[in-house]
């Protein structure tokens, strides 16, 4: 099987915890960095630009993605122009609808022929990807996010349609495709497998990437270790 020195696939860290994102910045595998407003509450985040701005100074030399969290499209593009402003580094995430099911794409174009470097996210079908990549064809580099983790969560293999979506993407290459949202360290490889330009994962599944390729019968005796010490700290009896 491949080690994490054979992936082609560029591992981005997805998360708001200002350790653990510092944490994933010494780690030369980690090449950028993705958040969003769930993330960030969930990380007990108040001040967005204050926690924003501090992260772009802490980490200046590697792709930041921060998103808009209006639902109307002229208070988006405020907040997409002023996050914008805030580092050469930073990508603006536009959802590729509002919470209406209205589509961002006249936003999306205006905003990525402006210049405006993009991050559209929360896309899951191949529909969105060929709309939003028409949309960003004459702006700058962009990143476009297929949250492949909640295709497979409805019983779907993403896999198909991320192969798919690489190939769409291929008259475009300032655009880049993310495999968001995944769910194991074996969706790395699997993104990798397809051509997959990006992956965006959370701290819990990227510290796994030492466990590439471990040997299983060791693995296994360490598991059965395991339940054995956590039985006797609970003090389990029959």
């Amino acid at each position: 099987m491949k080690t994490t020195n054979d992936l082609k696939v560029k591992l981005f860290a997805d998360g708001a915890d200002r350790a653990g994102m510092l944490e994933m910045y010494h780690n030369p595998l980690i090449k950028g960095f993705t958040t969003n407003p769930t993330l960030m509450r969930k990380a007990g985040v108040t001040d967005y630009q204050a926690f924003a701005k501090d992260i772009i100074a802490a980490i200046p030399d590697r792709p930041l993605s921060f998103e808009v969290f209006s639902d109307q499209f002229d208070e988006m593009e405020r907040q997409a122009k002023l996050i914008r402003s805030w580092g050469e580094n930073v990508y603006v995430k536009i959802p590729v609808t509002n919470s209406l099911g209205l589509t961002s794409g006249p936003l999306i174009k205006k905003l990525a022929a402006s210049g405006v470097r993009l991050n559209v996210t929360a896309l899951t079908t191949l529909a969105q990807v060929r709309d939003v990549a028409a949309n960003l064809a004459d702006g700058p580099e962009a990143y476009v996010s297929v949250f492949a983790g909640r295709v497979a969560d409805t019983g779907r293999d993403p896999l198909p349609l991320m192969a798919a979506a690489v190939e769409m993407l291929k008259p475009y290459p300032q655009i880049e495709l993310i495999w968001a949202s995944p769910r194991e360290l074996f969706n790395v490889f699997q993104a990798d497998s397809v051509g997959c330009h990006i992956i965006t994962a959370t701290n819990d599944i990227l510290k796994k990437l030492p466990l590439t390729g471990k040997d299983l019968t060791e693995y296994s005796l360490e598991t059965v270790k395991m339940f054995k010490s956590d039985a006797e700290a609970a003090g389990f009896k029959l």
